[in-house]
């Protein structure tokens, strides 16, 4: 099943501006969206259709070909990865530091989750200036694969993607994207 039509909407929707602009209209686009968008997931995770992952991958395609992480960084301004032991490591050597001084310099454990992340916002190692990443090719996991749109367990992480929306344009795109499938395939039953 191919959703040409819905491409052209969310291309003619979603325009690439400065980063901030693209940033702040998504993030506004999102506040508007948020209530009718964490609706429908809830329904749609309670629903689990069996073509449910398929069209989710289809807008996870739809969302990259239109969002350029590079252009928006939001997650780096707003969010914190979590680390894993060894990607603290790679990186701390990779600066010349020790995991110690590494982890007192910039990480903390989460009390709740126990989880490794930065101990403040924006990232230490986002430039603000040029709006990139300085550790681009080292980066955790977590920074690499967000927002973890698809994935197995899609339908235990769709409270993740609506708190996600007006952090990540790529969400809300994908998020949206999966609105218009879902309700073109009701339509067609």
């Amino acid at each position: 099943m191919r959703y040409e039509g819905l491409a052209f909407f969310f291309l003619s929707y979603v325009c690439v501006m400065n980063s901030s602009d693209f940033a702040d209209k998504s993030r506004r686009r999102a506040y508007q969206k948020k209530k009718v968008l964490s609706a429908f997931l809830k329904k749609f995770t309670k629903e689990k259709p069996s073509y449910g992952k398929k069209i989710m991958k289809e807008s996870e395609q739809v969302a990259w070909a239109l969002i350029d992480c590079t252009s928006c960084g939001n997650c780096c301004k707003t969010m914190t990865p979590t680390w894993k032991k060894a990607e603290v490591n790679r990186l701390a050597s990779h600066l010349g530091m020790t995991y110690n001084e590494f982890f007192e310099k910039w990480l903390m454990v989460d009390e709740e989750t126990g989880d490794i992340c930065n101990n403040s916002t924006p990232c230490q190692f986002f430039d603000l200036e040029k709006g990139l990443c300085g550790v681009y090719e080292l980066r955790p996991h977590d920074c690499a694969t967000f927002p973890h749109l698809y994935r197995s367990d899609f339908y235990d992480q769709t409270e993740l993607y609506a708190s996600n929306l007006h952090r990540c344009p790529a969400t809300l795109t994908a998020m949206e994207h999966l609105e218009q499938a879902v309700k073109e395939i009701k339509k067609k039953k």
